[in-house]
């Protein structure tokens, strides 16, 4: 028997969302006390995943609205993790040319974004949105829409993989392997991710089977590529 996706909750989402924000200002807190830039570093990260979120949005399908009567609805609420991700690390580079901080702080964003994203995917149940393509019929994992139509869990996937990015990343902590690395770890990794997954969302097409999100993809795992490989040559920055 199909699953059925939560009900439909924007509240729910929006307080998820914020539980994800509040979740990580109280993690970053912490480690505040030790240098006062970091919190500059962390509004950085805030204010640019923010605007990249927003921008990437309507880089991969925000500009198809044009001229719809939805398009001011659309401009408002649109938002994709894939810009965000884009948009937070260079904040976060930002901030640190502007304040002089070059400690690598990578592996404290890549505690805390795996798991605000989970997050994020709970309220994309709530909501019943970012869904998965089409089934012909139904199957012992897909979800029902609020149609009724059976889908790929696309959230549900989402979520797993990001929980999973948690708990590995943890025990990276926990055993100082990779140090400096885990970020860009977690963006090769999320990248690589979200362009195979993106075959089996339902998210518009933009140039034949592409889809916008999968060039911002791309962009995500080449970043994670050339800030592991530039760590790995200096052993010193983001």
């Amino acid at each position: 028997m199909p699953h059925r996706i939560l009900p439909d909750g924007s509240a729910i989402y929006a307080l998820l969302m914020l539980g994800a924000v509040i979740g990580s200002t109280i993690w970053w807190s912490r480690r505040f006390r030790s240098d006062p830039r970091l919190i500059q570093i962390f509004a950085g990260a805030v204010i640019g995943a923010f605007s990249g979120a927003k921008i990437g949005y309507l880089v991969a399908e925000g500009w198809l609205h044009w001229g719809h009567p939805d398009f001011w609805y659309q401009l408002a609420s649109g938002k994709t993790v894939i810009g965000a991700l884009i948009g937070g690390y260079a904040g976060v580079e930002a901030v640190k040319a502007l304040v002089g901080f070059r400690e690598p702080t990578g592996d404290g964003f890549a505690a805390v974004a795996p798991l605000g994203i989970a997050l994020g995917r709970l309220g994309c149940l709530a909501h019943g949105c970012c869904l998965g393509v089409a089934c012909e019929t139904a199957h012992w994992f897909t979800v029902v829409d609020h149609a009724g139509i059976p889908r790929w869990p696309a959230p549900v996937a989402e979520l797993a993989f990001n929980l999973t990015a948690f708990g590995v990343f943890f025990l990276l902590r926990r055993r100082n392997l990779l140090p400096g690395q885990h970020f860009h770890l977690y963006l090769i990794a999320y990248g690589l991710f979200r362009f195979l997954h993106e075959w089996v969302r339902d998210t518009p097409r933009v140039w034949g089977p592409w889809s916008g999100y999968q060039f911002l993809a791309l962009m995500v795992f080449a970043l994670g590529w050339w800030g592991y490989r530039k760590r790995a040559r200096s052993k010193s920055g983001i």
